[in-house]
Order: structure tokens, then sequence, then C-alpha cells
């Protein structure tokens, strides 16, 4: 039987069992039970460099033949999408923090000051901010090292890669949808008029040519960054550290952590405020942590009830009885 055949939930019972090791994280392809496999890859999306262009919105539907959507404007924002879906695998977000005049600047903006000349910094003047900004993001699939929409598949529609990463297999999902309310993240949904789920693959057919994912390869800024998962975190933390030695207080990072909730994340991100501000929860958990003591007590049960079934035929009938 093939790695990628194998129940989801044997994956996370072993990765549940373990201690956590913030020295040598786990390994999901692993725990899939991949002998040989290559460094697990993933995303860092830098969202202090995003500039809104949806190029990576474009390039993955290109690539990957997702349906078009997200035509209309809801009229309060420019984010034509909105959210993550079946039919839209990356979702650049618009958060439009409008201030008053007066207000203080937000988190991480000081003083600043521009030459309306360039000819010396006497003639400098400074910058009067409004309290306004407009913080631009790219969200994606977060390929959790313990993924609950692998646990709960009946089919075994969902899987790990050997590149640590979960991809829907269209040819054998069956349009369940249990895994919906298993993303902690809202990510996975079913196309409509199709009835299966869908979701990121992390272009799972260009890693094994060795090329990187579309959305990166299409991002100017390099606000998508593609590597492996180790790789990125260390920039991750070089980049965050070096944003809030220049003022940014509120630049930080999510889900980079092997100790969170989720085992941390193949996709992890640089905000610049708090996680529900761009829509995503402040401390997700993967939905299926509690399987390990539920199996346990089912167990623990099933054994009583045959215990005392063995135990009343072996009492036999009693006296008197018929």
């Amino acid at each position: 039987m093939s790695p990628q055949s194998w129940p989801g939930a044997a994956e996370t019972l072993r990765g549940l069992a373990a201690e956590p090791d913030p020295v040598h994280p786990p390994d999901p392809a692993a725990l899939a039970g991949y002998a040989e496999h290559p460094a697990r890859m993933g995303f860092f999306t830098d969202t202090s460099v995003c500039i809104g262009c949806k190029a990576c919105e474009v390039a993955c539907k290109e690539w990957n033949m997702v349906p078009e959507d997200g035509l209309l404007l809801t009229g309060m924002s420019y984010d034509n999408t909105g959210e993550l879906g079946a039919s839209t695998w990356r979702h650049v977000a618009f958060i439009e923090q409008i201030g008053r005049p007066g207000d203080p600047p937000p988190a991480g903006h000081g003083p600043a000051s521009y030459n309306p000349s360039g000819h010396g910094p006497s003639e400098e003047k400074p910058v009067q901010f409004d309290g306004s900004r407009w913080l631009m993001a790219s969200n994606v699939c977060k390929h959790c090292t313990e993924s609950a929409c692998l646990d709960v598949c009946p089919t075994g529609a969902l899987m790990r890669t050997e590149f640590g990463t979960v991809v829907v297999q269209s040819d054998v999902c069956n349009g369940c949808g249990y895994c919906i309310p298993a993303c902690p993240f809202g990510v996975i949904d079913r196309r409509e008029g199709d009835g299966r789920a869908w979701k990121c693959t992390l272009c799972y057919d260009r890693l094994g040519v060795g090329l990187e994912p579309a959305c990166a390869k299409a991002c100017p800024t390099q606000s998508i960054q593609f590597g492996p998962v180790d790789e990125l975190r260390e920039r991750a933390q070089q980049r965050v550290s070096q944003l809030q030695g220049a003022g940014v207080a509120g630049a930080q990072l999510y889900l980079e952590d092997p100790e969170d909730g989720i085992g941390g994340g193949g996709a992890f991100f640089l905000l610049l405020d708090r996680p529900e501000v761009y829509g995503l929860p402040p401390d997700p958990v993967v939905t299926t942590r509690d399987l390990p003591r539920m199996w346990r007590h089912v167990g623990i049960a099933a054994a009583g009830l045959i215990a005392g079934g063995l135990a009343a035929c072996l009492a036999g009938p009693r006296p008197g009885g018929s």
C-alpha cells in the first residue's frame, strides 16, 4: 500500500502522540510513511512588501485552470474575491484602515519626513499621518503539519505528498464535505456545480519537475517566497527582526512556530497587525487534536462491554432458571 492511500487519521495519531521538539520539528512526510523524501517545501509570505497586484491570483488560476470568480466588487473594498474557496486558491486581501485627521499613526509608523526638492536635509518637511494605512496580504492554504482536513477524509482523496504538502485528488473525492468544517482556516470548499472539494496544491505538478509554484514565480516583489520550510523560517525571523528594529512594532510572524496548534504551517506569514485584522484566527488549533483521547475512551468502553458480555456468558444460567 502506498503512503498516499493511508488514512490521514493514522498520521495525526502518530504526530500527536509525539512530544513537541522545537529543535527537530515534526516531519509530516515521514509521519505519512515516506522513508526517503526531499526537504519539506512551503511558502513564506511577507505582507510588508505586498503591493496588491493580484499577479499571484492570476498565475494560480492560469496554471491550475481554476475557474474564474470574483468578478463583482462588494462595494466595501477593492478586494474582489473576498476569501479563499474552491475557485480561489490564492486570495489577496485589502485591509483599508481609514483614520481621521489628528488620529495617531498606525503601529509601527513613526515620525517621517520628506524632501520636496531633494537639495539637502535643511529642506525636509514632516509628514502628517492621519492614522490611515492600507494592508495587503496574499492568503493561501497553510499546508498544516497536523492537517485536520486530511484526517477526516474517508476516501483518501486528501493526501500528504513527499514534499510535506496536502493535496486533494479530485478523481477520488466523493464530495462528502467533511474536510470543510475540519479546516480551522476555512480554506477548502466544494465547487458549485461540481460538488468536489478543491484547494491550493502548492503546484505539486511543478514541484515534481523542479519548478517553483506559479504564484511565487509571478510575484514581482518577492512577497511570496518559496523554498525549504526550515530555510524560510530562518529568513522570516531575520526579516521580522529587521522590521521591528526599524520601528515597525506590529510586525509579527504567524504560523511559523512548530509548537503552535497546528504544528506549524507549511505556509506562514509576516503580518503588520494582529491576525484577526487579516481575517485569520489568532490561535488556530487542529480540530482533530482530541482524536487520540476519544479513541482511547472508545477502546475502554468497548473492552468493558466485551468483558461484561463474557462474564455474563461464563456465569451460565441462574439456579432455578429455565
